[in-house]
């Protein structure tokens, strides 16, 4: 198994960078997804590594070697792209056997080895139709076999499921990583859904303007974010974000919402709160009643919206406790002990 690394990767358009002295490891074996809003450089990031963008400075390492110079026909990785990119005028076998035959393998044994991926991804039944006669599931899988069948060293994926309606993208993703878990092949993909990033990677890198604003496991960065970017980005519903200052230990908000903050430093702070974290029905020190807003019901849950004093929160509620919860009606509120996140108010960044 090899591993892929960056070190301070420099890619500028003209005067306009797009990904800044980027230093990343990205492990061996291990599912890597690049995560963002568009125009952070995860795109730009993956190109480089499969050689379809030229590197400004810095170097690219597949394992142990040095391919910044190299062709992506040298690197030995395989792209799925967001288009599918198949020949139409090929049938599914012939798009799948392209890899082995176009680098002068055995037209035999690649025959076997696309009937042996074709199963696995169950495509078998539709090795002789051409392109135009899948659905669109079907041809991101007869993509996904294009890219594994030569086994190569590194998987590469950009936005493979963003054209997939939600339920084949379910299904999709969860084909893509049982594959990655079966190879054992080391996985980078690019996705804008922090949703997709979350239960996809091993190893989740969160990018904003063309630098790693956290990087870790997926629990680790919703339980824990570094700044009020990531703190934003990274969750559904998006975390609740108040704007305030730290006076004598306690938080005060331009409302009037008081929270104790004991041992933070004065100073301007963002306050954050975790829909789930978010309690109705409770009363707490600081907290006063919130009037319901809008109650979104999503099966055995709903996303509450409320209004606290000026302040605008999100909350996730069970829906077997929403008989109190009605629109129009005021209900007292808590939050979990112990789950406020604080970030300085000049820089985003997370106050211990």
């Amino acid at each position: 198994m090899t591993g892929v690394s960056l070190r301070d990767v420099v890619k500028n358009y003209g005067d306009v960078p797009a990904v800044r002295n980027l230093d990343l490891e990205l492990p061996s074996g291990q599912f890597t997804v690049l995560v963002g809003p568009s125009g952070c450089g995860k795109t730009t990031t993956l190109r480089m590594v499969a050689g379809l963008e030229s590197v400004t400075s810095g170097k690219v390492l597949i394992g142990e070697r040095d391919v910044t110079e190299l062709e992506p026909k040298h690197r030995d990785v395989s792209m799925v792209f967001q288009n599918y990119a198949l020949y139409p005028h090929l049938t599914v076998r012939e798009n799948i056997a392209f890899p082995i035959l176009a680098r002068g393998g055995d037209r035999a044994s690649a025959m076997a080895r696309v009937d042996e991926v074709a199963a696995s991804l169950g495509v078998g039944a539709l090795l002789e139709r051409k392109p135009r006669a899948l659905s669109g599931g079907q041809q991101q899988r007869v993509a996904i076999g294009r890219a594994i069948v030569r086994q190569p060293q590194v998987f590469l994926f950009d936005e493979p499921l963003s054209n997939l309606d939600a339920k084949l993208r379910v299904e999709m993703r969860t084909e893509i990583l049982r594959l990655q878990r079966s190879l054992g092949t080391t996985a980078v993909y690019v996705t804008h859904d922090q949703e997709e990033a979350m239960t996809l990677s091993d190893v989740m890198v969160v990018m904003q303007d063309g630098v790693i604003a956290q990087m870790g496991t997926p629990a680790s960065i919703y339980e824990r974010p570094q700044s009020a970017f990531v703190a934003a980005f990274v969750g559904s519903p998006k975390m609740n974000l108040i704007e305030g200052d730290v006076v004598d230990g306690v938080f005060r908000a331009p409302s009037g919402l008081l929270v104790g903050t004991p041992g933070v430093r004065p100073g301007g702070v963002t306050l954050g709160i975790r829909p789930e974290d978010v309690l109705l029905g409770s009363r707490a020190d600081g907290w006063e009643q919130a009037r319901v807003e809008i109650v979104e019901l999503l099966g055995p849950r709903a996303i509450v919206s409320l209004e606290a004093g000026g302040v605008g929160l999100t909350a996730v509620v069970e829906a077997s406790e929403l008989a109190s919860v009605t629109e129009g009606s005021l209900v007292p509120f808590s939050v979990r002990a112990r789950a406020l996140h604080l970030f300085d108010a000049g820089t985003g960044q997370r106050l211990a």
